[in-house]
């Protein structure tokens, strides 16, 4: 019987609400007179404080103080509301919305609704979630803290706050399957994705131990070896990133959906990205790869290591002519008389790139 009353209430505060406007016979409506007040008076304040840094003089001042005062008067004159009457006809309206609204809503709840079934307390529903993720979450975290030696438990839920970006609760649950089920590569690597989450995309030491215990467990983990390498890129050991992406593209399947990122960090540490012989797949995508380090460098010229890249990238290829008008590019953003243009003519030297009429 409460519930009924309480659908009552609800419904004749919705009533009530919806023909208000249409009894007052008047709608109200706000012309913005207050916020140009507000805005005037903003200058006003703004004028003053340039006056005393000097920003303007006094002439300027007077006459700008004057300009927006005036507009300030006119705005604090006008009227803040106005009412416009409705004519009487929209009094059928206000009888048929009273008697539309229950009618419609307690057919609508009889026919989609379930007014039968008991209302279940919190326990009830926690002992028999269905499908219900959140239910189910607040049940393994009810079970967890009078059993928190339940490993499988942690294990459970931690992916789970993963997904649901509750990342701190995500690593704590890692760590605490870890410690009661011993390591493992999923739980391992969830740990992982935690503390770079957290970090917000760096992989600091700890990241990097959780990662080698990954290697530890599966000499070849892609993921794992990708992430170590991109740690050693994001502390600057440039060449130490570049051997173990390289080493990692070296190791990849031909069709590993990893390796154009892979290549992509090869190409950023001033290698050449790999490609496995017959390969026409990989080598397209790196053609389209140089290709768009192409376009970048035409737009934006002063990228030596960029420029560095392109006509090594165009070596290796076997497109020579490409490479030597990349050269010829790179030469005029960086002229050989200094250090940079100096650097491209001993790459196109080691290469074996014609270097005549490129300067």
């Amino acid at each position: 019987m409460v519930i009924w009353i309480v659908f009552a209430i609800i419904t004749t505060v919705i009533i009530a609400s919806l023909l208000h406007p249409l009894a007052s016979g008047r709608v109200r409506f706000n012309d913005g007179a207050a916020a140009a007040g507000r805005v005037y008076r903003d200058q006003l304040f703004e004028l003053d404080r340039e006056l005393l840094a000097n920003e303007i003089g006094c002439n300027e001042y007077e006459y700008a103080r004057a300009e927006t005062a005036r507009r300030l008067f006119k705005a604090s004159q006008q009227k803040q509301e106005e009412y416009r009457r409705l004519p009487h006809p929209h009094r059928w309206l206000r009888l048929a919305i009273a008697a539309f609204l229950p009618l419609a809503s307690i057919g609508l709840y009889g026919f989609t609704g379930s007014p039968d079934m008991p209302s279940l307390p919190l326990q009830a529903r926690l002992e028999d979630p269905g499908q219900d993720i959140a239910i189910l979450v607040a049940r393994t975290e009810r079970h967890l803290e009078g059993k928190p030696d339940d490993g499988r438990g942690w294990d459970v839920i931690a992916p789970i706050y993963l997904r649901a970006g509750r990342i701190a609760d995500a690593r704590s649950a890692y760590r605490n399957a870890l410690r009661l089920l011993g390591p493992d590569i999923h739980r391992l690597g969830g740990l992982a994705a935690a503390l770079m989450a957290e970090a917000h995309g760096s992989v600091d030491k700890e990241t990097l131990d959780v990662l080698r215990q990954i290697v530890q467990l599966e000499p070849e983990n892609p993921r794992a070896l990708f992430y170590i390498a991109l740690g050693m890129e994001q502390t600057g050991r440039t060449a130490e990133a570049l051997m173990a992406f390289e080493a990692l593209a070296k190791l990849s399947p031909a069709d590993a959906p990893w390796l154009l990122l892979v290549n992509q960090h090869i190409a950023v540490n001033g290698g050449v990205p790999l490609i496995a012989a017959g390969t026409v797949d990989r080598r397209q995508t790196i053609k389209v790869m140089v290709t768009g380090l192409d376009a970048k460098l035409s737009e934006s010229p002063d990228d030596l290591n960029g420029w560095l890249r392109l006509v090594r990238s165009y070596a290796v290829l076997n497109e020579r002519s490409l490479a030597a008008g990349a050269l010829k590019r790179g030469l005029a953003a960086f002229p050989p008389p200094g250090e940079q243009g100096r650097q491209l003519l001993a790459l196109a030297r080691e290469l074996g790139i014609a270097t005549e009429g490129a300067t």
